[in-house]
C-alpha cells in the first residue's frame, strides 16, 4: 500500500507541474479532436507523457508504454480527472488497431508500429465498410492480390473516420474471391501516403465531414504487414470490433465529474426552457423525463466502471461489449433528442439570428447523434450478437 500512496504522491506532483493548463477542463467532440491536439500546448503534452510511458500507461514498456500494472493505471487515471487533464493522445491508434497487434501482431510488427502510437507520430483509420458492405461487412469486394513480397489492392472503402488526417490505414481484404464470405478475407497495414489512394470526405446532414470515402487503386500493402494468417483476417476483424465498441459504449471507464456535469446541464436547460419553481424543473412531464434519462446515464456509467475495473484485471470483454454499445448509443441518441424537445421551435434552428449559438450546436448534435446508432456496428447488429453470443438464442 505505502508503494500506491508513493506512486500517487510522485504522479500528483508531476501531472500538476507538466500538464498544461490549456490542455485542461477541455471539452470537445471526437470530430475536432485533430483541432485539439494540433494546438503547441498539445504537443507538449504529448511529448511529456509519451516520455514516461503514460500514453499507454499499461502497455509494455519495449513498445513504448508505461508497464504499468492495474493499481497503478488506475491511480494515474484517477489523478488525471482529478485535475480534469486531456488526454494526451487519442484515436484508432490506441483504442483499436494498437490492442489487436498486441494480442495478434509478431514481435516485428509490434517493434515497428507500436512505438509510433505511443509517442502519437502516427494516425491511424479503419478500411471496413464499403458501399456494398455495411452491417453486412462479410460482403466486402475490396480485393488483394499478393505480388512477391506486397499486396496489391483494389476497391473501395467508405465511412473511413478520420481518413483525411490518417496516416495509416487497418483494413479487411479479399484475399480469396472463391472462399465463403466470412473465409478469404485478410487483415492488413498500409500506408496512406501513397500513390492510389484518393480520399473523399463525406458531408453528413449535421453539417460536419468526419466520414470519407477511401478509393484505392492499385495501392500496396508489405507482405509482413499482414496481421494473423492468410485468408483468416475475419477473426482479428472481430477482435478490433470489439476493442471498438468498448470504446464506443464506455468501456475506458466514465469521467464522474464530466458525467454529473452533463446531468446538471441538462436540468439547468430544463429550468430554462420549461419554468423553474422552487429551484426545481416546474413542468411535471420534463421533470420525469430528465429523471428518467438522469438515471439511466447513472446506472450505465456505473455499469461501464465496474467492467472497466475488471477488464484492468486481465478479463477481456466479449461479446458483451455490444450490450454497452447497443445502450451506450441509445443514451447518447435520446439525451439529444430530449435537449431539443424541450427547447421545442428553438431546437430545430440550423441558423439564422432568431437562435442563440448553443441553440445552433443542439441542433447540429441533435442531428449528428444518428449516425451514433450506426457507426461500430448498427443497433440492429449489436442485437442479434447479444441474442446470439451473450443470451444463446437459436438463429
Amino acid at each position: 500500500m505505502s508503494d500506491l500512496n508513493a506512486f500517487r504522491g510522485e504522479t500528483r506532483s508531476w501531472l500538476e507541474e507538466n500538464c498544461p493548463k490549456e490542455m485542461r477542463n477541455l471539452s470537445f467532440h471526437w470530430e475536432d479532436a485533430h483541432l485539439i491536439y494540433s494546438k503547441p500546448e498539445a504537443a507538449v503534452w504529448l511529448e511529456r507523457m509519451a516520455g514516461r510511458g503514460w500514453v499507454a500507461p499499461t502497455w509494455p514498456a519495449e513498445y513504448g508504454g508505461g508497464g504499468l500494472p492495474p493499481e497503478k493505471a488506475a491511480i494515474l487515471s484517477q489523478e488525471m480527472k482529478r485535475i480534469n487533464a486531456t488526454a494526451p493522445s487519442s484515436g484508432m491508434g490506441l483504442t483499436m488497431i494498437g490492442p489487436t497487434l498486441l494480442e495478434y501482431g509478431t514481435e516485428e510488427q509490434k517493434q515497428r508500429h507500436i512505438p509510433k502510437i505511443c509517442d502519437g507520430s502516427i494516425r491511424w483509420c479503419q478500411g471496413y465498410s464499403e458501399p456494398g458492405a455495411g452491417s453486412d461487412l462479410a460482403a466486402l469486394q475490396a480485393k488483394a492480390v499478393l505480388d512477391g513480397d506486397h499486396f496489391v489492392i483494389n476497391g473501395q472503402k467508405t465511412w473511413t473516420s478520420g481518413a483525411q488526417h490518417a496516416d495509416w490505414m487497418f483494413a479487411l481484404v479479399r484475399t480469396n474471391p472463391d472462399a465463403p464470405k466470412h473465409d478469404g478475407i485478410s487483415f492488413v497495414l498500409f500506408d496512406m501516403h501513397q500513390e492510389g489512394v484518393a480520399v473523399k470526405p463525406i458531408q453528413l446532414i449535421s453539417g460536419s465531414s468526419p466520414f470519407c470515402e477511401t478509393f484505392l487503386d492499385n495501392v500496396t500493402a508489405r507482405r509482413d504487414d499482414l496481421i494473423g494468417e492468410m485468408n483468416k483476417g475475419w477473426t482479428v476483424g472481430k477482435r478490433l470490433l470489439q476493442f471498438e465498441r468498448s470504446g464506443i459504449g464506455g468501456l475506458a471507464g466514465a469521467n464522474k465529474k464530466k458525467v454529473e456535469n452533463k446531468r446538471n446541464q441538462l436540468a439547468d436547460l430544463a429550468k430554462q426552457y420549461a419554468g423553474e419553481s422552487e429551484a426545481r424543473i416546474a413542468d411535471q412531464g420534463t421533470r420525469e423525463k430528465v429523471l428518467e434519462h438522469s438515471m439511466r446515464e447513472r446506472a450505465f456509467q456505473l455499469t461501464a466502471r465496474r467492467v472497466a475495473q475488471e477488464s484492468q484485471t486481465g478479463k477481456t470483454p466479449g461479446a458483451a461489449t455490444s450490450i454497452f454499445k447497443l445502450v451506450g448509443a441509445n443514451l447518447a441518441r435520446n439525451a439529444t433528442e430530449l435537449k431539443s424537445e424541450m427547447m421545442g421551435i428553438n431546437g430545430i434552428g440550423w441558423e439564422g439570428e432568431g437562435f442563440s449559438d448553443k441553440e445552433l450546436e443542439t441542433t447540429r448534435n441533435w442531428l449528428n447523434s444518428r449516425a451514433v446508432t450506426i457507426y461500430g456496428g448498427t443497433n440492429e447488429v449489436q442485437m442479434n450478437i447479444i441474442s446470439k453470443r451473450v443470451l444463446g438464442l437459436p438463429e
